[in-house]
């Protein structure tokens, strides 16, 4: 399982090479610069036509190394420089041409090079169609690489292939291949902590990389943590969130340069530097909290979007008491009244709607991005109706039920559905790697919200349904 902060200072170069499976390096990548990673990118010729160098350009900050015979733009031979400097070279996913090449020292491409010229640990995930990983070539080759080179091999599943055909050769999950790269690592001092002595970072990294800065000037509300509500003076009804969630929401909305309104539930977590907080540990406070920061004196919106992580109780105890209630051998019973959904208040006040749904009001503009979360158990089959109900741009739905995916675990598998019928199932992530998922579709959503203004149209604020 993927904890936050485990490869903080290291650099880790990620060897990409022509498999379908190259897709999935994004995400790879991703995790690394999750858990703290500085990453280079190296790519074989025909990886570059699987997955595009400048999509890992942006989200490494650094150019991608795709040629053997490239310099750096200060003249340093680039592979070289990467084998000096990196903490670990991953390669993932490996081809059965590549685990050929790299057995028998073939320096072709940048990434056998790399390989060739490292004392670094080396990890490697092959992915292929299932004969060709169980051919007596390609697993001689894994030997050598594994028994003669000391190199960590993180052997593929078994699962669907691209071929159509089911069998072993599908990559490693990715967390896998993160905890072999950590564990590759040890406790090996930091090879290159001098900026200097590692590959350069884009000079125009400020415009690729959009999680620098996408969000200043924006304020995002976030809502995380459980809500207690009371039974008596010591006694409550409570839920198993700890805020981890909604905590890493608001450390990556401020990260990318948002100021961020915090309303914090029952938190198990530290509340990150940074941000405003405001106390709501009951459903009553959360929804009154949420009241008076959705709209200025003004009469307009008082942040741009609102995530709703927290995870507010349905019910609330019909009739609390002032003083604890003594036990008795008879038991207790209480009588629940359901909790407002906050979320679908919301909904229909930034669009000037009554509780029936029909105008009754000014709505609020320009109008927020609002998007919430569906834990549900054993399916997530009444998502779309709950997105429609509730009147939001983003429904982010799991499955708690589901290990690693839910409360207090350190990472989270998703599924954002959207308002306008896009749904988009994501790996297991670190939670920290979710958030910047949500993000970036907020990010989207609001540029969209904003472009009429910008360009003098007339528009609609907000790509929402009413």
């Amino acid at each position: 399982m993927t904890q936050p902060g485990r490869l903080a200072g290291r650099l880790v170069a990620l060897g990409i090479t022509g498999s379908i499976a190259a897709f999935k390096a994004v995400d790879l990548l991703r995790l690394f610069r999750a858990e703290g990673a500085d990453v280079v990118v190296l790519m074989t010729p025909s990886a570059t036509r699987f997955v595009a160098p400048l999509t890992l350009a942006a989200l490494s900050r650094r150019p991608v190394d795709a040629d053997v015979l490239d310099l750096l733009p200060d003249g340093r031979i680039g592979h070289v420089i990467t084998a000096d400097a990196a903490d670990v070279v991953v390669v993932a996913p490996a081809t059965a041409h590549w685990l050929g090449a790299m057995a028998h020292g073939l320096a072709a491409d940048v990434v056998t090079a790399t390989c060739l010229a490292t004392s670094a640990p080396v990890v490697v995930g092959p992915a292929m169609d299932g004969d060709m990983y169980a051919h007596p070539a390609t697993q001689a080759n894994v030997r050598i690489l594994r028994d003669d080179f000391g190199y960590r091999i993180v052997e593929p599943e078994t699962g669907g292939l691209a071929s159509g055909q089911v069998g072993i050769g599908r990559l490693a999950a990715l967390e896998r291949i993160v905890d072999a790269a950590v564990e590759a690592i040890g406790e090996r001092p930091i090879r290159k902590p001098d900026p200097a002595d590692r590959p350069p970072r884009l000079p125009d990294a400020g415009n690729l990389d959009r999680d620098a800065d996408d969000l200043g000037g924006r304020h995002v509300v976030v809502t995380a943590g459980g809500t207690a509500e009371p039974i008596d003076p010591v006694r409550f009804i409570g839920n198993r969130s700890t805020g981890t969630m909604g905590v890493a929401v608001c450390e990556a909305a401020r990260d990318r340069g948002a100021r961020v309104t915090l309303v914090a539930g029952t938190l198990q977590v530290a509340i990150p530097a940074g941000v405003e907080v405001v106390r709501a540990e009951t459903a009553a406070a959360m929804e009154a909290a949420l009241a008076a920061l959705v709209e200025t004196p003004t009469g307009r919106a008082g942040f741009d979007a609102l995530v709703m992580a927290a995870a507010v109780a349905d019910f609330r105890p019909a009739a609390p008491v002032d003083h604890k209630i003594a036990r008795t051998d008879a038991g207790l019973t209480l009588q629940l009244v359901p909790n407002p959904d906050i979320l679908a208040g919301l909904g229909r006040r930034v669009r000037g709607l009554d509780e029936t749904g029909a105008p009754g009001g000014r709505p609020i503009l320009p109008r927020p991005v609002l998007v919430g979360f569906a834990a549900e158990t054993g399916g997530l089959d009444r998502v779309a109706a709950k997105l429609r109900a509730k009147r939001v741009d983003l429904l982010v739905a799991n499955d708690v039920g589901e290990p690693g995916s839910g409360f207090g675990t350190s990472t989270n598998r998703v599924t954002l559905f959207a308002a306008d019928g896009e749904v988009n199932a994501l790996p297991l992530l670190p939670k920290r790697s979710v958030a910047d998922r949500i993000l970036d579709r907020i990010v989207t959503l609001l540029d969209a919200r904003d472009e009429p203004v910008q360009t003098g149209a007339t528009a609609t604020p907000g790509r929402t349904t009413s």
